[in-house]
């Protein structure tokens, strides 16, 4: 039940309205002066207001700064004389809901009290989600200034219907973001269809995306449907966008602009209504300038722009989220892991080249390797190696000699690490037992 609080300085009128709007199932209080409106205000729940204008000792403006500053979001709806609109005019300036005037009509009363207290309750809830929205995605990707003003974003433009293009090195979380964006879009009932060019041969990028009608092509045996009709009303997430060739730059284009498709063997128009996110990992402006990239579809897809900063420039981010891969990996591998043995300075101190991806890995296989529910950075600074080593040696040649020099020096340690134990070398590894056995005998490793 809401609490409607009553201010007016003539008893009469302080009954009269409590009783008509008692019976419309509301609460009431009353006050019959600024200060106890104040004073009520500060200890009681209050939904909403009823003040009157004029008022001796502390008017109705003077009370309505001070509601205000103790509690901004309850509804006032100031009560006024004909004569005194354009005081009531200023009230609004300040912050009241609306005015009514003397005597008030019940019915006009009643439906402004509904909706005010509608409006407040509604600015509550987002208020909250907010709340509850930037919480959960700093414990997802972050609380470093960077991070938060990428949650910031996020923020202003999932309610929105505008079209995304979310840029960053490989691994800093485009398609995760892509999805939450969905999630907290008006359209999040409806599919969300990612879509990566990189994996796609370029002969086939527009069957998949447009579709086909059966015989378009030597192989169409039968209709198939793409992917804009697939994410009909829901989002269309193209992923690796620097990796379509000019030619389907421009299909997309067309279709981005009408809002309209054509299936490879058909010539009627399918109306699409989806939104668009697209992502890169290279500076699609850069592209562009180099003329490897078209202009027009470029800033028809950079409606918003949100640019993912790379671990090594958030390292304040990392304790948090290494904390975070723990736990999950200890829930999947159904451990009791409880910490880390020391500081987490080898996790700090490195460049992490394949971002929030490569350290969910490494946390993982850190996470396998304990045995008595402590993860050690003995074991971490093992798995930070074998990146330098894969990054180091990238330069060998043949690719031969630089693939075996690699796996012999990663056999070796796991070997060193886990006592000479094969089986939970290879578990270390990621490779079954026999391929390293296999891999000891070619290698000579003793």
């Amino acid at each position: 039940m809401s609490t409607v609080l009553i201010v007016d300085d003539e008893e009469i009128v302080r009954f009269a309205l409590s009783e008509k709007i008692k019976e419309h199932g509301f609460s009431v209080m009353t006050a019959c002066g600024g200060r106890e409106a104040v004073a009520i205000c500060r200890r009681e729940n209050i939904n909403a207001v009823l003040l009157d204008l004029k008022m001796p000792e502390m008017d109705g403006i003077q009370t309505l700064k001070e509601l205000k500053k103790h509690n901004g979001d309850v509804p006032v709806i100031i009560v006024t004389a004909h004569g005194d609109i354009p005081t009531a005019v200023q009230a609004i300036k300040l912050g009241a809901y609306d005015f009514i005037e003397k005597p008030p009509q019940i019915s006009k009363l009643l439906v402004t009290l509904t909706r005010a207290i509608e409006k407040a309750e509604l600015e509550t809830r987002v208020k909250n989600l907010d709340t509850t929205l930037e919480t959960s995605f700093e414990w997802l990707m972050g609380r470093s200034s960077a991070m938060k003003g990428v949650i910031d974003q996020i923020k202003q433009v999932s309610r929105s219907d505008f079209s995304i293009i979310l840029q960053g090195e490989t691994g800093t979380g485009k398609s995760f973001l892509a999805n939450a964006i969905h999630n907290l879009s008006g359209r999040s009932r409806k599919e969300f269809v990612k879509v990566d060019i990189s994996v796609i041969p370029e002969n086939l990028v527009e069957s998949e995306l447009f579709g086909h009608e059966k015989g378009a092509f030597t192989s169409a045996d039968k209709k198939k449907k793409g992917y804009f009709e697939a994410a009909r009303q829901g989002t269309l997430f193209i992923d690796e966008l620097e990796n379509m060739s000019l030619y389907m730059q421009t299909k997309l284009l067309s279709a981005v602009e009408d809002r309209k498709i054509y299936l490879l063997g058909n010539t009627n128009p399918v109306d699409i209504n989806v939104r668009f996110i697209a992502a890169s990992n290279k500076d699609l402006k850069k592209l562009v300038a180099k003329n490897e990239f078209r202009k027009d579809l470029f800033y028809r897809l950079s409606e918003f722009i949100i640019t993912l900063p790379p671990l090594r420039e958030r390292v304040e981010d990392i304790p948090l989220l290494a904390s975070k891969f723990l736990i999950e990996a200890a829930a999947e591998m159904n451990k009791q892991i409880k910490e880390f043995d020391t500081s987490m300075s080898c996790l700090v101190e490195y460049e992490w080249p394949g971002n929030i991806r490569e350290l969910k890995n490494v946390i993982r296989r850190a996470v396998l390797m304990s045995e008595d529910g402590v993860v050690r950075q003995k074991d971490i600074r093992f798995l930070l190696r074998e990146g330098e080593d894969l990054k180091e040696n990238t330069t060998l040649f043949p690719l031969k000699e630089a693939v075996t020099a690699i796996e012999t020096k990663a056999i070796k340690e796991a070997l060193h690490l886990n006592g000479g134990n094969r089986s939970k070398a290879a578990a270390l590894l990621q490779i079954d037992y026999k391929t390293l056995l296999s891999r000891i005998k070619d290698y000579n490793i003793k």
